[in-house]
């Protein structure tokens, strides 16, 4: 095994635990290697800093994988998956679910590797290269280990930007190993029904990581009137009429998820008819629902990071405090505005910031009550700040 020099930055990196290698003049000098290989960190003195997985073409060069000499084979594996396994076993509270993540990358030691489990099957992903030359090895192994019906991989476009919105019926997904899962084929969370679609599409159709916050919020919702701003499917939706919820009101762009979001209610037995499902622009919405004089107890926010749909772009810095200054006057005094943001780059306190920045546009007291963020299975490790993603910000107004 070549070694592989690292500068002062990236030894100092490493020494706080750091799982990535980031390109830089040092790396640029290191010997031809392919996306895969496995190799050995030293500084300049020639001291071993860590075993890393090799992704050349990538922003992040290298992933640690192991602080000391290693071998990725089908025994490091079974040990990583393994352990994986447990911790979902031994932590995470899976009552009446079988949609949840088994290993989430840098939190499992496996970095730029996800998978998660819908049903009987089994979904990988890959965000680095560095792990595609040891797929039959990765899919062998949870074979052994969880005997699944089916194994897919979603592969991760380049250009996620350009696509989410344009083109989500193209099929992203391929079948691995095993039989063929149905076109929309049904899970459980939290004891409701859901359609995932584990071939077309960016994404499955179910944001994982948004469990817990789903069933901490039924409890509250009998009587109440729900907006639900960029649906997607509407996990959340039908969350909140399975709650109880006198009327849910669904806003998203897409005709296709709106759809999806009609047919995951028909799924849990719950009367689209009495609910409602409007497809445009979620800041057009929010005017045309204020000029008519409606109210809500309860409005969710949960918005991608990114999306370009049309001509309509949004971002969290920027977008997030006009959607709180559109949100509020529709709000009942007391009521709940609850925001939520995947933005990994931006950190809780700048979220607040935006959040400060709607209230005082809009004129209005908001008082965080609640602060969650992902749930058991999304761990990350405390040496890697960029796994702690998920804001999930629980606000009552005035």
């Amino acid at each position: 095994m070549s070694h592989w020099t690292v500068g002062p930055e990236t030894v100092r990196m490493l020494e706080l635990g750091h799982p990535w290698v980031i390109a830089d003049s040092f790396t640029k000098r290191w010997p031809k290697g392919k996306a895969g290989d496995l190799v050995q960190l030293t500084d300049e003195r020639g001291k071993r800093m860590a075993t890393a997985l090799l992704d050349p073409a990538d922003r992040v060069v290298a992933r640690v994988l192991a602080h000391k000499p290693m071998q990725l084979d089908r025994v490091w594996l079974h040990k990583r998956l393994q352990a994986a396994i447990s911790l979902r076993e031994n932590h995470a509270d899976l009552t009446n679910t079988t949609a949840y993540r088994l290993v989430n990358a840098e939190g499992d030691g496996l970095p730029g590797l996800t998978v998660d489990r819908y049903a009987d099957y089994l979904m990988i992903q890959l965000y680095c290269e560095g792990w595609r030359p040891h797929l039959k090895l990765i899919t062998g192994v949870l074979q052994e280990l969880l005997q699944p019906t089916g194994i897919y991989e979603k592969t991760r476009p380049q250009n996620t930007r350009e696509l989410e919105a344009i083109n989500d019926s193209k099929r992203y997904g391929r079948l691995l190993s095993g039989t063929a899962a149905p076109q929309r084929l049904t899970v459980q969370e939290n004891g409701l029904n859901f359609l995932v679609s584990l071939e077309e599409g960016l994404n499955t159709g179910l944001f994982l990581d948004q469990r817990q916050n789903r069933r901490e919020l039924m409890p509250h919702m009998a009587g109440k009137r729900f907006l639900n701003l960029f649906a997607y499917t509407g996990a959340f939706s039908v969350a909140a009429a399975a709650g109880g919820a006198n009327q849910a009101t669904s806003v998203d762009v897409s005709p296709g998820y709106t759809e999806w979001n009609r047919a995951n209610f028909s799924a849990n037995g719950l009367n689209p008819k009495k609910h409602r499902f409007l497809v445009g622009d979620c800041l057009a919405k929010l005017a045309e629902l204020t000029a008519t004089g409606e109210r809500f107890d309860v409005i969710l926010m949960d918005p991608p990071s990114f999306s370009t749909t049309g001509k309509g772009r949004f971002t969290t810095r920027g977008g997030t405090s006009d959607l709180v200054a559109a949100c509020l006057p529709l709000l009942t005094d007391g009521g709940l505005l609850i925001c939520s943001s995947n933005h990994q780059k931006t950190d809780l306190a700048d979220y607040l910031k935006e959040l400060r920045r709607g209230a005082l546009q809009a004129g209005t007291e908001l008082r965080v009550i609640e602060q969650k963020g992902q749930p058991v299975d999304f761990p990350y490790p405390v040496t890697f700040p960029e796994g702690r993603y998920l804001k999930y910000l629980v606000c009552v107004k005035g």
